[in-house]
């Protein structure tokens, strides 16, 4: 064992020791991660700029101390007092490592920054949202009907728009008599039509007719990515849509890693709250400035959310969220003032939280749940929303069952020794020859395949770089179907598979996929331990559902739907292969897109929708996997590829899986077969 320091980036998870006195920035190049910089360590272009993290790191069994790098220096204090540097970043040309460090490299440092794919996806949404424009007429003072200029705007409220008991607050006061008077007693007001615990208030006004627009946030605030949607609350029409990494990824990128981080770490919730906080605003003033539009023109904001994040993001402690029986501090919807969550938007804007189904099925499933609505499906539909944690919901028209699956982070390209988060010069799609066992593939950022003519000029600017999530799925997938992966999940060596590209892999063996080392890129590798973790992960996504069919009393499901950024970009046949989900025939399995981001829409544009949703969710019943018995008997089947004991009739029907195996002997693996044990 190493001596020496260890260094840990984050979101990347690359780590290396590296002797006292190293830059951060040499120790990243070292590993290969993603940390960008143009003056090459002179400490001129800032480009490089770290945030370390300090404190206990259960996860990584790393402490780390107040001093894990060198002081602040000139160089860095000089920058600072010219161009400005967020309060905690370092620049990685100047900060040394000085001990066990924890380094978050945040997405702008990043040479190959994140595609955050949630999108916007087409939808009919009624309009009725919560704030809306009101031109009155309001009566002038006289000296013989002594009222103030408010209760007369309220009148002609009433009156013209037969709007009941509005309220206002401080800040229209302030400016609402420059107002009147701007405007020759006619204004523009923008009124926020309350609910059934809050009256109609006046959120906004203007002199005269104003002809703009008003303005809400859709927003998804996943554990890995944020992504919000700015939509116009008159048309409906969506503005702008962006999204940036979860600023929490540093404290640990699954849920648990982050409620043990706050419990180890005095203040550590606090500090997760601030810190998703700042990357909200950073990302609503991102959003705000690429539609060109005024922040406070934002009035409402709809967000959805794990329970994690729903704790974390409200300021509550998740403590109990980490334990049984994962208790949350309530499930109920929650409408609150975006002042009280630190947002930078309307300072009156309203916030609404989609209401939690259980300790472990968030906001997230219930915005899923409006918007591909199981409860009135005719036919049985299985809807897994693929994320960190995985949401999976089956149900028709007669009842709706929910529960939640810790996936993990490998669907995201993490725990995967050439993996990466979906970017350009990501590997997405991967195909492999059964005869020559010869890959082809297609990177993020180009069209073209990679045996195709012009893919190395289509990829010039971005080159490859590692393999994202739907290409590991793939090209794991494509591995059992070309005879070079056993059901049990392990890869053949070079003799057995008839390929060179089957190399060693200490104890193992390990698939090439790419072989960039004679220009200085990468070698990018399939090996056991990335099967092994997609095997984990896959299986809790397969076990969850199917224990859910256990409950409903079902076999097989009509159709099955894959929601989710990530599960947007899933081939049905290879997650079938894979065993990600149920035997179905293969053009029942289609994808929603960002289905939770579309709830958080619908309930942003439709208030009635929020209503709909929280007896929907009322009716859901939950189910948790941690105390089901059959869950773990679930899981060791569909640790198999496919499934060791579920037959997958349809997918056999339309494709033969070789039948290779490639144990020697010993123990029991996920297929049954044995493998030599060693001798002590």
């Amino acid at each position: 064992m190493s001596s020496d320091p260890l260094v840990i980036f984050t979101p990347s998870g690359k780590r290396g020791h590296f002797p006292v006195g190293t830059p951060v920035l040499t120790a990243a190049r070292q590993l290969g991660v993603d940390l960008d910089s143009v003056c090459g360590g002179r400490g001129i272009c800032s480009k490089c700029q770290i945030t370390p993290s300090y404190g206990e790191f259960s996860k990584h069994g790393v402490t780390v101390a107040d001093d894990a790098l060198t002081e602040w220096n000139k160089v860095e204090q000089r920058y600072k007092d010219k161009r400005g540097l967020i309060d905690g970043r370092r620049l990685g040309c100047q900060a040394q490592v000085q001990g066990d460090v924890v380094i978050d490299v945040p997405p702008e440092s990043q040479v190959h920054r994140q595609v955050v794919r949630k999108r916007a996806e087409a939808r009919d949404i009624t309009m009725n949202p919560s704030t809306r424009l009101f031109y009155v007429e309001v009566e002038e003072p006289d000296m013989h009907k002594p009222s103030g200029d408010m209760e007369r705007l309220i009148e002609a409220l009433d009156s013209q728009w037969q709007l009941k008991n509005v309220k206002t607050d401080l800040h229209i006061l302030q400016s609402l008599q420059p107002a009147l008077r701007k405007g020759k007693w006619k204004v523009t007001v923008a009124v926020h039509l309350g609910d059934e615990s809050n009256p109609p208030k006046i959120m906004h006004i203007w002199p005269g007719y104003y002809e703009g627009s008003l303005y809400g946030l859709a927003v998804d605030l996943g554990s890995t990515t944020i992504a919000a949607h700015l939509c116009d609350l008159i048309s409906g029409e969506v503005i702008a849509s962006s999204g940036i990494m979860n600023p929490q990824i540093r404290f640990g990128e699954d849920l648990m890693s982050r409620v043990s981080y706050s419990m180890m770490n005095e203040g550590g919730d606090r500090e997760m709250t601030r810190a998703v906080r700042e990357g909200m605003n950073a990302l609503f003033t991102q959003i705000a400035a690429e539609a060109e539009i005024d922040k406070n023109l934002i009035v409402d904001a709809v967000f959805v959310c794990n329970p994690v994040m729903h704790h974390l993001f409200l300021g509550i402690d998740p403590f109990e969220l980490g334990q049984a029986p994962f208790a949350l501090a309530t499930s109920d919807s929650l409408a609150l003032r975006a002042t009280e969550l630190d947002l930078n938007i309307h300072p009156a804007a309203r916030v609404y939280l989609l209401p939690c189904i259980a300790g472990h099925v968030g906001a997230d499933a219930a915005a899923v749940a409006l918007s591909e609505a199981p409860d009135k499906s005719e036919d049985l539909v299985l809807v897994v929303d693929v994320g960190t944690n995985a949401e999976i919901l089956l149900g028709d028209k007669t009842k709706v069952l929910a529960c939640s699956s810790p996936t993990g982070p490998a669907f995201e390209g993490a725990q995967i020794s050439s993996g990466q988060r979906a970017a350009p010069g990501a590997i997405e799609r991967l195909e492999i020859n059964p005869e020559t066992k010869e890959p082809r593939f297609r990177v993020i950022g180009s069209e073209i395949w990679s045996d195709e003519e012009g893919f190395d000029a289509a990829i010039a600017t971005t080159g490859i770089t590692g393999i994202c999530g739907s290409g590991i799925i793939e090209a794991i997938a494509e591995m059992r179907m070309a005879g070079v992966l056993d059901a049990s999940g392990l890869i053949g060596s070079a003799e057995q598979t008839g390929t060179p590209r089957c190399v060693q892999d200490g104890r193992t063996n390990a698939y090439l996929v790419w072989d960039g080392s004679a220009e200085g890129g990468p070698k990018i590798s399939i090996t056991n331990p990335d099967i092994r973790a997609i095997q984990m992960a896959k299986a809790a996504l397969y076990s969850g559902a199917r224990l859910l069919m256990d409950k409903f009393g079902v076999d097989t499901v009509d159709r099955v739907v894959l929601a989710g950024a990530f599960g947007a970009h899933i081939s049905a046949k290879h997650a079938m292969v894979l065993g990600m989900i149920p035997d179905c025939p293969i053009d029942k399995v289609t994808s929603a897109g960002n289905a939770a981001g579309t709830g958080a829409r619908i309930a942003l544009l439709n208030t009635k929708a929020r209503s709909e949703i929280e007896q929907t969710v009322r009716r859901i019943e939950k189910i948790e996997t941690a105390v089901e018995p059959r869950f773990q008997e679930h899981f060791v089947n569909a640790s198999a590829i496919p499934n060791s004991k579920e037959p997958f009739p349809i997918l056999a029907s339309i494709l033969t899986l070789p039948e290779v195996n490639f144990n020697t002997g010993g123990g029991d693996g996920p297929a049954g077969g044995r493998r030599r044990r060693r001798r002590g």
